[in-house]
């Protein structure tokens, strides 16, 4: 009688912990990968935490700092790639263009960004019963381009942006393309900002990697893929960890904030920030502007911690498991 219990102890163990690694969080990452570094970094972090999500796609756009748009597809591509998931992972084309340059030619099937556009919307509507999150860590415009195509896809989803200096002025992602930023606040999506604070100990910007700590930790990490990819700024790798070397040491700088990757880890554990609902905002300008009797609420992300983010991004960088 004694080994019954043992017995449906262990499986009662055993169930309980597939049930954990079971729930897993599906995304759509939206991503200007080729802009500086972190959105490479991001990537891999999502790519490598398969216990934690179900990765529908990368969805690319263009932002001012990049190249083209097929600039930024070619470096997602090459960071899918350098985590042994070529091939295995969706990379659609997005917006070259930002929303109000696009919103009025969404009924052409072929309008810019459509196949990023389209397939947010599929995926949106399939037929499960866990909420699509939409992680954009660059500009707005495919997922406001999402929205305004089909807005019935806004229960659906949640986005979590990483994006401006709320509540103060400026930040890139939020200044590529405002428009898109007013049209996602204004929709009936679930809306959160993992804030930015460009110097500001409460913001993502305070999510920092130092050059020693990235050699220290990074050469080898990943799985070695046997057909090397050829980098950004060229030369030849093996693994993700060397080539975020490589970013790190052309980036030129002693410490370089890892703001993407703060974004992807409060969907991964929320207690790593703190959470706060305010009515929604909107943009005049560059502005910010508070409508206090707005009964549209979103969510804002601060206070990050660094140690637990960077320890876990470390870890996830040494001992991946890849996404399926």
């Amino acid at each position: 009688m004694q080994n019954l219990y043992k017995l449906a102890a262990a499986i009662f163990i055993a169930g309980a912990c597939s049930v954990v690694h079971a729930e897993k969080t599906r995304v759509i990452l939206d991503t200007d990968a080729n802009n500086e570094l972190d959105d490479q970094h991001a990537i891999a972090y999502t790519l490598f935490s398969g216990n934690d999500f179900e990765v529908e796609a990368l969805t690319i756009n263009r932002t001012s700092g990049g190249g083209s748009v097929q600039d930024h597809y070619a470096e997602a591509e090459r960071v899918v790639k350098l985590c042994n998931l070529g091939g295995k992972i969706k990379i659609l084309t997005g917006a070259d263009g930002n929303f109000d340059d696009i919103k009025d030619d969404l009924v052409n099937p072929n309008h810019d960004g459509y196949e990023a556009v389209d397939y947010i919307i599929k995926r949106a509507h399939a037929t499960v019963d866990k909420k699509l999150v939409l992680l954009p860590i660059g500009k707005l415009t495919n997922i406001a381009l999402a929205l305004k195509k089909d807005p019935s896809i806004a229960p659906k989803v949640r986005i979590v942006w990483l994006g401006s200096n709320y509540p103060a002025r400026g930040e890139y992602n939020q200044d590529n393309d405002l428009p898109a930023v007013n049209y996602v606040l204004d929709s009936a999506a679930p809306f959160e900002i993992a804030v930015v604070r460009y110097g500001k100990p409460s913001g993502t910007a305070a999510v920092k990697a130092s050059l020693a700590e990235i050699k220290e930790k990074m050469p080898g990490a990943g799985p070695r893929i046997s057909t090397p990819v050829v980098g950004r700024h060229g030369g030849e790798f093996s693994t993700f960890g060397d080539y975020s070397v490589n970013l790190f040491v052309k980036m030129g700088h002693e410490s370089r904030a890892l703001f993407d990757v703060a974004a992807v880890a409060i969907v991964k554990d929320p207690s790593w920030a703190r959470s706060s609902t305010i009515p929604a905002p909107k943009l005049v300008g560059k502005n910010w502007a508070g409508r206090p009797r707005n009964v549209r609420e979103i969510v804002l992300w601060e206070d990050f911690d660094r140690e637990k983010i960077m320890a876990d991004f470390y870890q996830t960088m040494q001992n991946p498991v890849l996404v399926k």
